[in-house]
């Protein structure tokens, strides 16, 4: 969403500026989870019934004391301006600035039973050398992966799972019979 980023920029600029980045970022990120879990809050924003000053005070109530001024003033700003529908957007969009700015990639892995310790550190340190940056490993575990793992990263993925190898020879032997 493109006027989610330009809100995003925004606030990073401000947070920047204030030198408060890492406590604007915690905050976004605890905006964003609280948009996420509940889905009344996120209609609440969303309502064109309720008034903007409603919101803003539900807002102050919400999350003062809870995340830092700058980022009650930008919730608040942003809800002035009718804009508080997209908060959840204008927090997930912060986040991939942040990231952009420290060259932090997201990598996704699954597995059937989740990856041990060594194999998380050997993947982190064998992304980290190819990437020439930070890496966030997010796990995920999906019992039809059989074995092995799915490594995802933007548009690229490594498929080494036992139900891709499976797979691959059904089709082998399935292209062999019809021959």
């Amino acid at each position: 969403m493109i006027v989610a980023g330009r809100y995003a920029k925004s606030l990073m600029d401000i947070a920047t500026e204030t030198n408060k980045v890492e406590a604007v970022r915690a905050d976004m990120k605890s905006v964003e989870s609280l948009c996420r879990s509940n889905h009344d809050f996120e209609l609440f924003l969303q309502s064109p019934v309720i008034k903007t000053d409603k919101k803003i005070e539900v807002l102050n109530s919400v999350f003062g004391g809870k995340v830092s001024d700058v980022s009650l003033s930008f919730l608040a700003l942003v809800t002035k301006h009718g804009r508080e529908s997209i908060i959840s957007h204008i927090a997930a969009a912060f986040d991939e600035q942040y990231k952009k700015d420290r060259n932090i990639f997201t990598a996704v892995v699954t597995s059937a039973n989740g990856i041990d310790a060594a194999t998380r550190q050997k993947m982190l340190d064998l992304l980290k050398t190819q990437l020439n940056g930070e890496v966030e490993l997010v796990e995920k575990t999906d019992a039809s992966v059989i074995g092995g793992f799915i490594l995802k990263m933007g548009d690229n993925q490594i498929d080494r799972s036992v139900s891709r190898q499976l797979s691959d020879i059904k089709k082998q032997l399935t292209n062999k019979a019809l021959n």
